[in-house]
């Protein structure tokens, strides 16, 4: 597997960082994961503008403009034959001693790691679980996408596959939050819900395209803090991130769901579909 470190192509086995990099000692780092359709990346603006704002927060420079990183991604799918594959942007803080003393981080690590996409059948369905492991509170007023994922890994630990499973977090207060990989929406009485920023969540850009989607199709959508309840009597669920777009929800626990039968999740996926159609057809 070909990757991009520090202006730099190398192979997996050749990455190299060192242990005293704050990323590691201390969860000093943030990433973001897209994918590529026709070697373009869909949202990749609205990526980078969430990597930077973290970045700023934790004062962690970036030393590379977003045209090269947009220039890596595309060399890295020439290697692989001009196949389209899935990213993981990783800002690292860098080399320091043991120990809380830099006041900035200028000089990270920038790893952009490209491996094959995993076959994504438009339409596939997932069951979800509650998950027992509540949504902890974010570090920052908003969500970054962090080193710090042990929440995530937590959940991911009580399901047997997340290929076919999804789990769906709860905070602490019992309000739905987000699944371990994506963010969801549901449908009911013909208008779209999905939880706040309030409830904790990853500010999914993803998300934002799909409420600016439902909103172009003229539906209501409500933004707020809701218990399990609200999702059990939907109309329908689906979730959404970037690599696996939205995903139709067919059941939680013992609540039947339409899957991939649900009219908003069709009308909304066929949007999102456009959007793509759109974008390779266009000039980047």
């Amino acid at each position: 597997m070909w990757c991009w470190m520090n202006g730099e192509f190398k192979r997996a086995e050749e990455l190299r960082i060192s242990p005293f990099d704050h990323g590691f000692l201390y969860g000093a780092g943030f990433f973001e994961t897209f994918r590529t359709y026709s070697g373009k990346v869909l949202l990749f603006e609205e990526h980078m503008e969430r990597l930077h704002a973290a970045l700023a927060e934790y004062r962690i420079a970036m030393p590379y403009t977003d045209e090269v990183i947009l220039a890596a991604v595309h060399a890295l799918d020439e290697k692989a034959g001009r196949a389209d594959g899935y990213f993981r942007l990783n800002v690292s803080a860098g080399v320091h001693d043991i120990g809380l003393a830099p006041s900035v981080y200028a000089e990270p690590n920038v790893i952009l790691f490209r491996k094959e996409l995993a076959p994504v059948v438009r339409g596939a369905e997932k069951k979800a679980v509650w998950l027992e492991t509540p949504r902890n509170q974010p570090e920052s007023a908003v969500r970054h996408k962090s080193h710090n994922f042990l929440n995530n890994v937590r959940g991911r630990l009580e399901l047997p596959s997340l290929k076919d499973m999804e789990g769906l977090f709860v905070t602490y207060e019992g309000f739905v939050a987000e699944g371990v990989t994506s963010n969801v929406f549901w449908s009911k009485d013909g208008e779209l819900f999905t939880p706040s920023i309030d409830a904790g969540i990853l500010p999914g850009t993803t998300r934002a395209f799909i409420m600016d989607l439902a909103k172009s199709m003229g539906l209501v959508v409500h933004e707020g803090l809701y218990d399990k309840w609200h999702v059990e009597q939907a109309d329908e669920v689906f979730v959404t991130n970037a690599v696996q777009e939205l995903v139709p929800l067919s059941a939680i626990e013992g609540v039947s769901l339409p899957g991939a039968s649900g009219v908003y999740y069709q009308n909304l996926h066929e949007l999102y579909r456009r959007a793509i159609d759109d974008m390779e057809e266009g000039d980047e």
